[in-house]
């Protein structure tokens, strides 16, 4: 099961438009406090996490603030047309580079029994496009963004409620994936079915 998790503002923003990874002072929404509802969620996504599908653009910002792969020792899957050489991040963690189908492909067989976390809001709407997403984890961050990355690059999807919202400081809500055009938060992709299906 492929997933991505997304922090957004109220406007559906995930950074604001000169954004560095995780700070809010230039417009990123990922820095919510880690209490109550809001520390249960991240150690749910934490605890599924078996392998990751980055975007370039996400790789990019976030090699140097991860310090390796965005969760240590988890193989990470680079979705770019810019590829390198395959390589051990400094926390133990592998970045590998590749198309997007073989990407998710590579990531669920090395997830093993876990999930696959989607991070980047235009790899996200290209799997949303290509049918490869399931579900989607949106944490809604008291943030307003008026300008910045929209979720799922510009992509439009159908969504279908799962679960109850659950209020910390972030509202936390759960979504099915219906379907996308051509036009339009976390994401998740599920189970090595996806693949096979196209």
């Amino acid at each position: 099961m492929c997933r991505c998790r997304w922090t957004v503002s109220p406007p559906g923003r995930t950074c604001g438009p000169r954004s560095r990874w995780g700070t809010a002072a230039n417009g990123c929404t990922s820095a919510w406090p880690g209490r109550g509802p809001d520390a249960r969620a991240v150690e749910e996504v934490n605890a599924m996490v078996g392998a990751t599908v980055i975007g370039r653009r996400t790789f990019d910002l976030g090699l140097r603030p991860w310090g390796g792969t965005p969760w240590p020792g988890v193989p990470s899957f680079v979705v770019t047309h810019r590829t390198e050489e395959d390589f051990r991040g400094d926390n133990g963690g592998m970045f590998f580079f590749d198309g997007l189908e073989a990407a998710v492909r590579r990531a669920e067989d090395a997830a093993g029994d876990k999930d696959v976390l989607v991070m980047g809001a235009d790899v996200a709407g290209q799997l949303l496009v290509a049918g490869l997403l399931d579900e989607v984890h949106v944490h809604v961050a008291p943030v307003l963004l008026g300008r910045g990355t929209g979720v799922f690059g510009g992509r439009v999807g159908g969504l279908v409620p799962e679960g109850a919202p659950v209020a910390g400081v972030a509202t936390h809500l759960r979504f099915g994936v219906t379907g996308a055009s051509k036009t339009v938060g976390t994401v998740l992709l599920r189970g090595k079915s996806n693949v096979a299906r196209r």
